[in-house]
């Protein structure tokens, strides 16, 4: 099974990462409640699968996630996997939500590791910095601390993370750290594939791409998007027509998706969340198990009516409008 999977080299860092990457979101019971056996479970399958990146963060369950992880790799040897999680992201109260400073980046790193029960982790990033009171405070406070993290012995590369793509480009340029990676999501994606207008830049600077959510948070999916999806009502009413299309075809939109995405070379590693088996299987399936002559013929179909008119169309600044609001009506 290992054998079937694909891998590339993350960035400037050397490593060998698996195409189709775990995001461990699920495992905190973001979308769902979840079965901690079942979640385990997923977790050694996804790695006897051939994946061998995984994705998580403290706000994942405000904690739960790295603590199911952790005991999904307690018994697992650490030459395993790669594993990256995130700082600035904490509780759900508005008011507890970021913290950028310097001394809670390192605090939070502590507790990371605890959770983990790991000496290290290969990957720590600096989670959504959209969402910062400025990107200086990212540039100047929290960037520095995770270089301090890094020296430690307790990260071994840095990276950044967000959903507006410019904001990439500001940090790197004016970070005195080294940037090893970027992580966005939704926007290297069928109806959205806008990432690969920066892969010329991510390359001149060594920076590794790690996309994430290929089916754009349910937007490409026969379930729909749920309701908190931040997308304007018009990207929504245009993927549901894709969806219906698929359907009738006899195609399901999701497995297009999958493919469109994995098939871009230049994304290093696509992390997709489950806590299930069965859509464990049918994510890593993406990755071998190419489409039909039918399948082929509905994705450009697809593409053609319906996501090329979008023009990349996106949701940038909808839920940062709305955390500023929150926070200064608590405030």
């Amino acid at each position: 099974m290992v054998s079937k999977m694909r891998y590339n080299t993350l960035g400037d860092t050397g490593l060998q990462v698996s195409v189709l990457s775990f995001g461990a979101s699920s495992l905190g019971n973001v979308y769902r409640l979840t079965d901690e056996g079942e979640s385990i479970q997923v977790v050694h399958e996804a790695l006897k699968r051939g994946i061998n990146y995984i994705d998580t963060a403290p706000w994942y369950g405000h904690g739960k996630s790295e603590t199911v992880l952790g005991k999904a790799l307690k018994d697992i040897p650490r030459d395993s996997y790669y594993i990256a999680t995130k700082v600035c992201r904490y509780q759900p109260e508005v008011e507890k939500q970021f913290d950028f400073s310097a001394q809670r980046t390192i605090q939070s790193v502590d507790e990371s590791l605890q959770r983990l029960g790991l000496p290290y982790v290969d990957f720590i990033q600096v989670h959504d910095m959209e969402f910062a009171p400025s990107l200086d405070i990212v540039i100047n406070e929290t960037l520095p601390a995770l270089q301090k993290v890094k020296e430690s012995g307790k990260a071994r590369f840095i990276g950044i993370t967000g959903y507006p793509l410019e904001n990439f480009r500001t940090v790197i340029d004016r970070s005195s750290v080294k940037i090893d990676t970027v992580l966005t999501y939704c926007h290297g994606s069928m109806n959205d594939n806008s990432l690969s207008d920066f892969i010329p830049y991510f390359k001149s600077k060594g920076v590794g791409i790690v996309n994430a959510s290929p089916i754009s948070m349910g937007l490409l999916s026969d379930r729909g998007p749920p309701a908190w999806h931040p997308a304007h009502q018009h990207i929504k009413d245009v993927c549901a027509a894709a969806a219906t299309f698929c359907s009738a075809n006899g195609v399901d939109i999701s497995r297009l998706a999958m493919d469109f995405t994995l098939s871009q070379p230049d994304y290093d590693t696509t992390l997709v969340s489950t806590a299930s088996l069965k859509n464990l299987y049918k994510n890593i399936e993406s990755v071998y198990c190419p489409l039909t002559d039918k399948e082929k013929t509905i994705q450009q179909q697809v593409l053609e009516r319906y996501m090329k008119p979008l023009k990349n169309r996106h949701w940038e600044g909808v839920e940062v409008e709305q955390y500023r609001k929150e926070l200064a009506a608590v405030q």
